[in-house]
């Protein structure tokens, strides 16, 4: 960029001299205004007979040579290097347009480690990332990036988690932590087991879906790609006709008036404008959005998410924490850290969410000593002995096979009921926790235009029904296994507006054939699984539902400005065509109407990465 500004103003002076100094030598004059076309102009030439060559005949290059040359040739010395000098100028601005929004990009792309600190035989040694396997382990240290997806062993610190999730409040690593590759390690050593190989790890996703970005395009710019192959031939052929046609049928007229209107045409004709703002608008969008923490996977969603009507979402993980909470302890002849106690030693053979959340509850150490035998009984409970007491835990069913009394709670959320020696000991609520961010998400949804929030969930009717007349959702399906969340999405693509779109929201394996199903699939969490991440169109890299709501607003700002460019360029355009035609406007407007419109159109463009959407 720096190379092409050097030769703009080297050539802006040797210009401003031919113009202003008076010489008594015409040659001398004519002279600097062709160095300073040469300087200015070469590798634009050089474009065009290398297109030329290869068959690409009409594109920009090929209509400034064309006209600039032609302008030398009637002898209009000043208008040819103004032209190309302000086409160069023009195209100044698309690449400090394109290097600013491509910077927020290519910051993802310094998330990219350089190497890790492999442990072998008690020895450090630094190898490439590639080379490091499952369950191996990895130093990292203070000021280095986390190479490789794992789980803290030991150490503690704080991770700079800005280039992943757009986040600048550090997250804390403790023992036992999943750390994300593409971390920033701010304190100090962490010793860590490996889980992914590099090319599955989270940074290389990130790496992999930005680097793709570009290659899906949306309606918009495949439009404008057909419109200028055959719009610019037209326009030239119509241009060959305005310098020949005219003089042979017209009396009293020179050829060098129409051939100079021609070149004028040629000069308004160039497409650039919209070629080169409208991918820019795209491009800008999405640089802005991974700023944020959201990558977009191509223009082509992006376009689409300014025209969703409806987002559905999956419950667990996406609106609700996936983590269960014991809510409430009811006990009944002993004391809740009793009845605590002795579910947690119950649960204790168990990795079920649920079960780990009693034990979380209870906090301590669980004594395998107390327990003498677990059974599983599938689909009600456990059956225990824990120190010689007989207990049975689990829901209604498992109570009423064997005859227990108990007392029924009237709570939203998961049950389990609690026997001891045959007696009922009492009863706990575990829950879902909504996430701080979802009823923000719903209303804030609802003020942008969306129509319908939808919740998809495998939970039992009342937790499902609660939780979403909590968030104040529009409708809500539960008890759905995996294909009944496919055939319920098949419904409401079905029953959607015309040209409308409909977007699903979720985290979770079993989302995967609905987030690949539904016209825009947004998978929620750096977290989530691999398998919604790839299936997702854009990936949110962090817990919050409200960024679906910057992603919408986003898009809506992109085809804003979009349709902004096209307006502008095909307006000043059509009219400049006519007065240029019609001999109203000379050289100089021209100018205006392909590099003024073109820098108006990319300032524009540039809107979309400013903070405020």
């Amino acid at each position: 960029m720096k190379k092409r500004l050097y030769k703009i103003i080297i050539s802006a002076i040797l210009f401003i001299i031919a113009i202003i100094i008076p010489l008594k030598n015409e040659w001398i004059s004519r002279s600097i205004f062709i160095v300073s076309y040469i300087i200015v102009g070469y590798e634009i030439l050089k474009k065009a007979f290398r297109n030329i060559t290869r068959g690409k005949v009409f594109d920009e290059n090929f209509l400034m040579s064309v006209a600039t040359i032609g302008a030398f040739a009637i002898g209009e010395f000043p208008e040819a290097v103004a032209v190309m000098l302000f086409y160069q100028v023009g195209e100044l601005f698309q690449s400090y347009a394109v290097d600013k929004s491509r910077k927020s990009i290519s910051n993802l792309m310094d998330i990219r480690p350089d190497y890790a600190n492999l442990l072998k035989d008690e020895k450090e040694e630094k190898v490439d990332p590639d080379e490091i396997k499952i369950g191996d382990i990895i130093i990292v240290k203070p000021g280095e990036k986390v190479p490789l997806d794992g789980i803290v062993i030991e150490g503690t610190s704080m991770l700079d988690t800005k280039a992943l999730t757009g986040e600048s409040i550090p997250k804390k690593a403790i023992v036992g932590a999943e750390v994300l590759s593409g971390c920033i390690n701010k304190e100090g050593i962490l010793k860590i087991k490996v889980t992914k190989e590099f090319e599955e790890s989270t940074v290389s996703k990130i790496l992999d879906l930005v680097e793709n970005a570009s290659s899906k395009k949306s309606k918009s710019e495949n439009f404008i790609t057909k419109f200028a192959e055959f719009y610019t031939p037209i326009v030239v052929i119509i241009a060959v006709i305005l310098a020949i046609i005219p003089p042979l049928i017209l009396k009293n007229t020179s050829w060098t008036v129409w051939i100079y209107r021609a070149l004028s045409f040629l000069v308004v004709s160039c497409p650039c404008a919209l070629v080169i703002s409208i991918p820019l608008s795209f491009f800008g969008g999405i640089g802005g959005a991974s700023k944020q923490g959201i990558l977009i996977k191509g223009s082509n969603y992006l376009e689409a998410l300014s025209k969703t009507e409806a987002v559905v979402f999956d419950k667990t993980g996406t609106l609700t924490e996936g983590v269960f909470e014991v809510q409430k302890i009811m006990a009944s002849g002993l004391a809740e850290e009793e009845l605590i106690e002795i579910a947690a030693h119950a649960e204790g053979y168990s990795s079920h969410p649920i079960a780990n959340s009693i034990k979380l509850a209870y906090g301590k150490e669980i004594n395998n000593k107390k327990i003498i035998d677990i059974k599983e009984l599938s689909g009600k409970g456990i059956l225990a002995n824990i120190e010689g007491k007989s207990v049975l835990i689990g829901n209604e069913k498992l109570m009423q096979e064997n005859n227990i009394n108990y007392k029924k709670l009237e709570e939203v959320g998961t049950i389990l009921y609690m026997s001891i020696d045959n007696n009922f000991a009492g009863a706990i609520l575990i829950s879902d926790k909504i996430k701080k961010d979802s009823n923000k998400a719903i209303k804030e949804l609802k003020s942008h235009g969306i129509k319908k929030t939808i919740m998809l969930s495998g939970d039992k009717k009342e937790v499902a029904e609660s939780i979403s007349k909590e968030l104040g959702m529009d409708g809500v399906y539960s008890e759905l296994l995996p294909t009944d969340k496919v055939e319920k999405f098949e419904e409401l693509l079905k029953n959607k507006s015309k040209n409308s779109k409909i977007a699903f929201a979720g985290d979770g394996i079993n989302d995967a054939p609905v987030l690949a199903l539904a016209d825009i699939g947004i998978a929620m969490g750096a977290l989530g699984s691999d398998s919604a991440i790839e299936a997702a169109d854009i990936v949110i890299m962090t817990d919050e539902p409200s960024k679906i709501v910057t992603a919408i607003k986003l898009s809506k700002k992109t085809m804003k400005i979009v349709k902004e460019n096209i307006v502008l360029a095909i307006f000043v355009k059509v009219l400049v065509l006519l007065l240029t035609a019609l001999g109203i406007t000379s050289m100089w407007w021209a100018v205006f109407a392909d590099v003024g419109v073109s820098i108006i159109a990319i300032i524009n463009s540039l809107r979309m990465l400013s903070k405020k959407i």
